[in-house]
């Protein structure tokens, strides 16, 4: 009998949404490649976020759909491609319909999701997805691959190919330095410009600051900048690449980041991690996973926080103390940590 070729018993794993959801899904890829080293998958996200996976030495093809300016044509043509492919197991790592239809109707042998997605009528394998009870979705994705099983909480992980890191090194040979990502696409998920400047103000002068974004947060680096009249804090945000700045945030003392894509980054790359959590709780399962991570909140409970799982544009009680609440002195307890260990 002739050995299946390998579409025939490729993998497709979805995940089209957020930056911060894809990088927690290379977990995922780094499992099947230990369980499964010659198994093809091929990993379809969003347009944007495909650089996260170009160079990555787990996956074969980049899958990618145009969700701005082709949704559902995209979706249609996407749908024709997977069933063209022939892939042996498709995993929907989202529990929206659209990623469902790509799911239930690929003609795969195995067609795998979470119980919540509209289409998980025409899924093979369908999984319970649980928020709430301090389960990490780094387990809750993997268990999509095998629900039985006592599944090790296989860290993400991201690989700057060189060119990014190349773009990274001549800001990592300054000397000691720190790592700022201070937005948010949530206002309550972002600590306060106010609050950011307190702490730049107080950090030592010997570190130089890197401020990190996107390009859509190159305006909001540079007013904390101009705010904070610094010398050493330097504005980077749309300067370099997802995985440049990773690779950058890999060798800083701390990394100071919000709930966000870029504590993501940090744990991709085991990087030091310091996470601000305003209107959100780790106990929802997306806190940080980098070896030396701590997690910095209020250190008070309210009655209103957390008002929701992904935040919101404006506090809903217009207060906003969760995130105002927080001192500069916590934050600078964890970079005193950092250093202990550096």
């Amino acid at each position: 009998m002739p050995a299946p070729s390998p579409s025939s018993r490729a993998i497709l794993l979805i995940q089209t949404a957020f930056i911060g959801d894809v990088i927690l899904a290379t977990a995922l890829l780094e499992y099947l490649h230990q369980t499964e080293p010659d198994t093809p998958v091929d990993f379809l996200v969003r347009k944007g976020n495909e650089g996260l996976l170009r160079h990555h030495p787990h996956v074969r093809q980049v899958l990618i759909w145009d969700k701005k300016h082709s949704k559902y044509p995209g979706l249609w043509r996407l749908l024709r491609q997977i069933r063209a492919t022939g892939y042996d197991r498709v995993v929907t790592l989202q529990r929206f319909a659209s990623t469902g239809l790509l799911t239930a109707f690929s003609g795969a042998r195995q067609r795998i999701g979470f119980d919540k997605n509209p289409f998980s009528f025409g899924f093979t394998r369908v999984v319970p997805h649980i928020i709430g009870a301090g389960i990490h979705e780094v387990s809750r994705n993997l268990h999509l691959l095998d629900p039985a099983a006592e599944v090790p909480l296989t860290p993400p992980r991201l690989y700057p190919p060189a060119a990014d890191e190349a773009a990274a090194a001549p800001y990592a040979a300054v000397g000691p330095y720190i790592c700022l990502a201070p937005t948010s696409v949530w206002f309550t998920k972002q600590f306060p410009q106010e609050q950011w400047v307190k702490l730049l103000r107080a950090l030592p002068p010997k570190y130089t600051v890197y401020l990190i974004g996107g390009p859509p947060d190159a305006d909001a680096c540079a007013s904390l900048l101009a705010e904070s009249g610094l010398p050493q804090v330097v504005n980077l945000a749309g300067k370099l690449s997802l995985l440049a700045s990773a690779a950058l945030m890999r060798g800083a003392v701390l990394n100071y980041v919000n709930d966000s894509a870029p504590m993501h980054l940090c744990s991709a790359q085991g990087a030091p991690t310091c996470a601000v959590y305003c209107s959100t709780v780790p106990y929802f399962g997306f806190g940080p996973l980098s070896p030396f991570a701590r997690v910095v909140e209020l250190a008070e409970e309210l009655e209103c926080r957390p008002c929701g799982l992904h935040g919101y544009r404006q506090c809903p009680l217009n207060h906003f103390y969760c995130a105002h609440g927080i001192q500069t002195s916590q934050l600078l307890a964890v970079l005193a940590e950092a250093e202990a260990v550096k």
